[in-house]
């Protein structure tokens, strides 16, 4: 045999008995043994540590050599503890652990694919040996003989702890086998339950589900030969399981969705479970029934072959092509001139969000026009660029900080704002990074601002943005709860958001509701011309309605940090 470099014998030996997932640089510990000694000392921990759980512990070989090869994070911390010798390692091995006896169900738990670093989560206070769960190892012990691989049965505790490790072995394996039943081999159902853990769980209320996934499954595979395409191995029938399971994440009905995974099986042999989820959540984002983007890809699976993120576009031209008359394309040039411009067409859900045309377009792809995202590229990018646009973008690239104001670029293009003057306004009054403005943005539309109306607010008063996620919620809440107001309101005056709450809003607001209930106030002011007014302007009201309103305003409402002008953070 010719030599082998120590560094590749090392780096097959890893990858041939442990997880993808863990390099080297994960066993810190192991670095006091010479790099060409590393292999040779794992292997002999790991015969030392088989031997051990199978004489001194009592564990069938089969188990004990399934923890010992699976279990390397667990193990070179142990390594790390034994003086080492090139010559009486497997030795001093052996008698460490004679002296020092392990925590078993740490060890089992990383055999079984739980990372090191979740498994405290699952381990009890009170139980260090297997032998003192004794239902545990009987469970793993079905489901590997059934012919699950043991280091993915932690797929099934982390999901189904208790009605799958709770069961007993007699009613898991009866379960397994009735599974065949369906027409499928232990190979298939072992995938299968690895994607779907609840089908194990044993809960009445989900029979009827388990029958309808089952029912669905076998058209797909055995009606349509989806099965002839998947090589007869656990992690195949996982794979492909797992991708229809993004369907069903979306909401598809279980029972009624065989024959169309079977018409569309080229869905789950050409693309990845990855890249299934960024074809959803790129339709997702235009914000429509979950159900209906799943139905949309697997009706017209070509769809998934178009590039839906690079190409630039032109958003007027776009609405042009898409089907706009003139009249339509002027109305949100008007209504909409933030949007305009060039953009890319990953960010078109929220264009068409930002417009409020994202449902009217959906369903024209939902109704066999989904080819109107081809052919739309700007075949000349400058000649769509506005100048103006140009000038400003060159100034922010020469900055020392472009990478961050790019950021923030990128933050309203990304939510449907286009590439014109307007937006560079809106971005040299913004505060925050990219994700910061994100998250107040998203803040703000769960607290119930329809998107294109949010879209306006911003365009008009860019410093609503300005202000942590916690303030806005605290604002929107007191308009709601306590002024009686609704969210709808910010519309007409999107400044409110942009107002001291402390000691402008609520001082005014409160005084003029105890007014009103006095009977004081003679005329109905709005939230805008109450908080909006100068402090001038509010007293010279208060004095109208009464000449001594403004003195007790002062005296029991108000708050010396009161000011005229708008608190932005």
């Amino acid at each position: 045999m010719g030599f082998v470099p120590v560094s590749v014998s090392f780096c097959s030996f890893f990858s041939r008995h442990f997880s993808s997932s863990i390099t080297l640089s994960e066993f810190p510990k192991l670095r006091k043994i010479p790099y060409r000694h590393r292999a040779r000392t794992v292997r002999q921990a790991q015969q030392a540590l088989t031997e051990y759980l199978h004489t001194t512990r009592s564990l069938c070989f089969t188990h004990a050599e399934n923890i010992s090869k699976n279990s390397v994070v667990s193990l070179s911390d142990l390594i790390s503890r034994v003086e080492f010798s090139t010559s009486n390692f497997f030795r001093n091995f052996q008698k460490f652990l004679s002296y020092h006896p392990i925590n078993e169900i740490e060890f089992f738990f990383e055999s079984i694919g739980i990372p090191p670093s979740e498994i405290n989560g699952f381990l009890s206070r009170h139980e260090f040996f297997l032998s003192e769960d004794g239902n545990i190892l009987k469970i793993a012990h079905v489901l590997s003989a059934f012919g699950f691989p043991w280091n993915r049965l932690g797929d099934l505790y982390k999901e189904e702890i208790f009605s799958i490790f709770g069961e007993t072995p007699d009613a898991l394996a009866a379960r397994l086998n009735g599974f065949r039943e369906f027409g499928f081999d232990n190979v298939s159902v072992a995938g299968i339950c690895l994607a779907f853990p609840f089908v194990l769980s044993g809960n009445d209320e989900l029979f009827g589900q388990i029958d309808a996934l089952f029912d669905d499954l076998r058209k797909a595979f055995f009606n349509f030969g989806l099965a002839s395409h998947v090589e007869w191995d656990v992690d195949s029938w996982y794979e492909i399981c797992r991708k229809i399971r993004v369907f069903y994440d979306l909401g598809c009905e279980k029972g009624k969705m065989g024959e169309l995974f079977g018409r569309g099986k080229n869905v789950f042999l050409q693309y990845s479970e990855e890249f299934l989820g960024q074809k959803v959540e790129y339709f997702c984002r235009f914000d429509v029934n979950k159900v209906d983007v799943a139905l949309l890809l697997l009706q017209n699976s070509e769809i998934l072959n178009y590039d839906l993120e690079s190409p630039l576009i032109s958003v007027l031209g776009f609405l042009k092509h898409i089907g706009l008359s003139e009249e339509q394309l002027n109305s949100v040039s008007q209504e909409y001139p933030y949007v305009l411009g060039r953009n890319k067409l990953g960010n078109l859900p929220n264009v068409m969000r930002a417009v409020d045309l994202h449902q009217w377009f959906f369903n024209k792809m939902m109704n066999g026009e989904h080819h109107l995202l081809t052919n739309i590229v700007i075949s000349n990018p400058d000649a769509h660029l506005d100048n103006e646009f140009k000038h400003h973008l060159e100034r922010i690239q020469s900055v020392r900080i472009h990478r961050y104001m790019m950021g923030k670029l990128d933050f309203l293009l990304r939510n449907g704002f286009g590439e014109n003057v307007s937006t560079m306004k809106v971005l040299s009054l913004l505060h925050g990074s990219s994700d910061e403005l994100q998250e107040r943005f998203e803040c703000l539309l769960q607290l119930g601002i329809k998107f294109s109306i949010l879209c306006k607010m911003i365009s008009s008063r860019p410093s609503i943005l300005n202000q942590n996620p916690d303030m806005l919620e605290q604002k929107v809440t007191c308009l709601c709860n306590e002024f009686g107001s609704s969210v709808q309101y910010l519309e007409v005056f999107p400044s409110y958001l942009c107002f001291d709450l402390e000691n402008r809003v609520k001082p005014r607001l409160r005084f003029y509701m105890w007014l009103t209930e006095k009977g004081l106030a003679a005329r109905d002011y709005t939230i805008a011309t109450t908080v909006a007014a100068s402090e001038k302007n509010f007293l010279a009201r208060l004095h109208k309605v009464h000449p001594a309103a403004p003195k007790q305003f002062l005296e029991c409402f108000s708050s010396e940090k009161a000011s005229d002008y708008d608190q932005e953070t």
